[in-house]
């Protein structure tokens, strides 16, 4: 399978009865994936013809769905159940649904939400707008959903959330079989994308100004399986450091029990890959690590931590943990407390077991009650509430170098702040001293860390001396989207050539920033 450009020709359900283009907005649930995935349907919908809106008043609402819990399909039908009644006052509009829980839910989303439109997969977003033009010209629903993956999403038209960040997936699928997890049975087999493509992807980005990449997958250190190399993803790292104008690289996520030595290294030897690692634990038991077929034990993954801080002193670590998983003893918990403490996390994804229908774990005996869940639960938080505040307060008195972030901090206007990511990608919020010239996104500050909470940290300079910035090309970059959409061209890219293979266009905003629909 190759990366060859898939063509989205214009639409005539592109058109309203006016004569206009007819709009739309995307609605994301879920992970960094599928944030990169509605890059693409935003990309192809415009492509197609359509206009994006700024807001939900728009002649296409689009919802690209997660079904990784259970509360996701609440989520969708409570949103759905919100949009009925705005279609009935605004003629013609169209609702679609995308992703993980649609490839999961198919003609069920029809019987439940008649409103509804179009359906599609997750193999198939280039699809969209056709189905909308077939929706419209036939009054009926569409439903169309593949098993398998034809061509990788990256070659579809892509509409860029950020001018100085951006997603570039390695991979698709996975070849895993948690018994927890439904996303195998919904992304399907993992594909692998060949390096010269990501590679050439990669500098697109940066030749339009983005100085960071995140590569993702949903298991990233097994890059490379499919063709034969098992230490393609150490050498996709290194290829990056050699970028010219990358300034930082990360990854998500990888599994523990293929993380070898060489990534480490490939990490601590190639200056632009940041000290960061996200590394989803699940369980510090290894009785139930065993049954959620994780194929890794508790000190297997204490070892992986114990060798990237080896190597990496500094490094941030996180992780997933899951509460309350089938058959989870008090014991068992208090092995994953043990872990946790051990491990340092800076911070954590922590998630009570919700049953996913047709995994495994969905039939498993001795599901745990919910109180006992909970309580669980909210002593796990506690814990890793204070390690992350311990972390953090221990960075008080440090320099940090911060990529200035657009949206980020939901109080910076309350806090005459902003907002940005240290090189281990913690949150930062920093003052701007009256006086001093003010950052644009994309930029790098150099700061020193006043403060420390557990989920951020605060670098408030009592001496009032003006910030040390460093302009960079994607700072230039936020400043030409700033100009074009006051409509004032800047002699870059016009609004026709917006849209392109892996090129990111100029929209405000950041690649993985929390989406109000989350």
């Amino acid at each position: 399978m190759t990366d060859t450009a898939t063509l989205i020709k214009p639409s005539p359900a592109a058109i309203g009865p006016d004569g206009n283009p007819r709009s739309f907005y995307v609605r994301t649930l879920g992970c960094q994936m599928n944030v990169h995935d509605s890059e693409r349907i935003t990309g192809s919908l415009l492509a197609a013809g359509y206009v994006e809106a700024q807001t939900e008043d728009a002649d296409v609402i689009v919802i690209n769905t997660c079904a990784v819990r259970e509360n996701a399909a609440n989520k969708l039908y409570g949103n759905l159940g919100q949009l009925a009644s705005r279609k009935r006052e605004h003629e013609g509009m169209q609702i679609a649904v995308g992703g993980c829980l649609a490839q999961m839910e198919q003609n069920k989303i029809i019987e439940r939400a008649p409103q509804v439109d179009v359906v599609f997969g997750t193999h198939n977003m280039g699809s969209l707008p056709t189905l909308l033009e077939r929706a419209r010209h036939n009054a009926e629903a569409e439903i169309e959903l593949l098993e398998a993956l034809e061509t990788f999403p990256s070659t579809l038209p892509t509409k860029r959330e950020s001018t100085y960040s951006g997603w570039v997936s390695i991979s698709v699928g996975c070849n895993n079989t948690c018994t927890f997890c439904i996303v195998p049975a919904l992304r399907g087999k993992e594909k692998d994308r060949r390096p010269g493509e990501i590679l050439k992807e990669v500098q697109a980005l940066v030749d339009q100004g983005a100085i960071e990449v995140t590569l993702l997958g949903q298991n990233v250190n097994s890059y490379g399986v499919e063709f034969g190399d098992r230490q393609a993803f150490s050498k996709l790292l290194r290829a990056c450091g050699e970028i010219e104008g990358l300034e930082r690289v990360r990854f998500t996520s990888p599994h523990p029990a293929g993380f070898t030595d060489d990534v480490i290294d490939a990490m601590a030897e190639t200056p632009n890959v940041m000290p960061q690692l996200h590394m989803p634990l699940q369980s510090g038991s290894d009785r139930v690590l065993r049954a959620m077929r994780r194929s890794y034990r508790s000190k297997k993954f204490l070892g992986i931590l114990d060798r990237v801080r080896e190597k990496m002193p500094h490094a941030s670590i996180t992780t997933d943990l899951i509460v309350g998983f089938p058959g989870e003893t008090e014991e068992d918990f208090q092995d994953t407390l043990r872990v946790v403490e051990a491990s340092r996390f800076s911070s954590a994804f922590t998630f009570q077991y919700s049953i996913r229908e047709g995994t495994p774990a969905a039939t498993m005996a001795d599901q745990i009650p919910k109180e006992v869940v909970q309580e669980r639960f909210e002593r796990l938080v506690a814990l890793q509430k204070r390690i992350s505040l311990e972390e953090n307060q221990a960075l008080v008195g440090t320099t940090q170098q911060v990529m200035v972030a657009a949206d980020e901090g939901k109080k910076d206007e309350a806090t005459h702040r902003l907002t940005g990511r240290a090189e281990d990608n913690r949150l930062v919020h920093f003052s701007v001293p009256e006086g001093s010239a003010t950052p644009r996104p994309g930029d790098i500050v150099t700061v020193e860390i006043t403060r420390g909470a557990p989920s951020y940290l605060v670098a408030d300079d009592p001496s009032g001396a003006p910030l040390r910035i460093r302009r960079t090309r994607s700072g230039d970059a936020w400043d030409a989207a700033q100009a074009e959409s006051c409509g004032a061209p800047t002699g870059g890219a016009s609004e026709g050539s917006a849209v392109s293979l892996g090129l990111p266009t100029l929209r405000i905003g950041a690649p993985g920033a929390p989406s109000k629909w989350q």
